[in-house]
């Protein structure tokens, strides 16, 4: 697959108050201190980890992981331009929270029970690792029809993901994020230009041009919807 360099350049996901607002509700999801130890699977630039290394006032540098080294990326984090399997089984550091967000899908179903079950004996006592990923089934984001037609396709394989973990043996919690987002038209359609989500990587200009004129006549000047993303929270005991 392509890389995927814009989900979080310029978008409501790197906007100050979505980090916050996301910040708020995984701090109470899982108890973190100044002491804590965090690492991010498909950190982007690192701004969630930079707004928790802030707000916690973190003694330990959070350490993010991607594939694609950002040059904006925050200074906040360790970066590490690697895959998580290869780092997580090295690595001797245990962890607080590990955090994989909108990345789970884009692995195979055999490197994901691999990874959880690597992760797990990563955290420390109380530790949690946290996944994240677009709500099959009430997803809201905008587009044009060949869009819609691809998201519901990688939706369809996400939703068969999330149910292998959770016909696993690991104790779960589901719980869900909802952030409602408000973005004018011509904002959305530079994101759509930018490829922002992955759905959009390997279509070629034509049709992205024709997607965007779809998008102009479909939607009004202000484009309002709810971002959902269920959360599967697992614990180390």
């Amino acid at each position: 697959m392509k890389p995927l360099k814009n989900w979080d350049n310029n978008t409501w996901l790197s906007s100050k108050k979505y980090i916050q607002t996301f910040n708020k509700f995984l701090l109470n999801q899982v108890k973190l201190d100044h002491n804590s130890t965090i690492l991010d699977v498909g950190c982007g630039r690192g701004g969630i980890l930079a707004n928790l290394s802030n707000k916690l006032r973190l003694l330990n540098k959070p350490i993010g992981l991607d594939i694609e080294n950002h040059k904006d990326k925050s200074k906040k984090m360790i970066f590490k331009k690697i895959d998580a399997l290869t780092f997580i089984s090295k690595t001797k550091i245990t962890y607080d929270l590990i955090l994989i967000k909108q990345t789970i899908h884009l692995l195979e179903r055999k490197q994901i029970i691999k990874l959880l079950s690597i992760c797990k004996n990563k955290l420390n006592k109380n530790g949690k690792i946290i996944i994240l990923s677009l709500d099959p089934k009430k997803n809201e984001l905008p587009g044009f029809s060949l869009m819609k037609k691809k998201l519901q396709i990688s939706l369809n394989k996400d939703e068969k993901l999330l149910s292998l973990i959770l016909k696993t043996k690991f104790k779960i919690i589901i719980k869900r994020f909802i952030y409602d987002v408000r973005i004018l038209k011509t904002k959305y359609i530079q994101m759509i230009r930018d490829r922002y989500i992955s759905t959009l990587l390997n279509f070629n200009n034509n049709q992205i041009i024709s997607g965007i004129n779809e998008v102009k006549n479909d939607y009004g000047n202000v484009l309002k919807f709810k971002d959902r993303l269920i959360c599967l929270i697992i614990k180390k005991n």
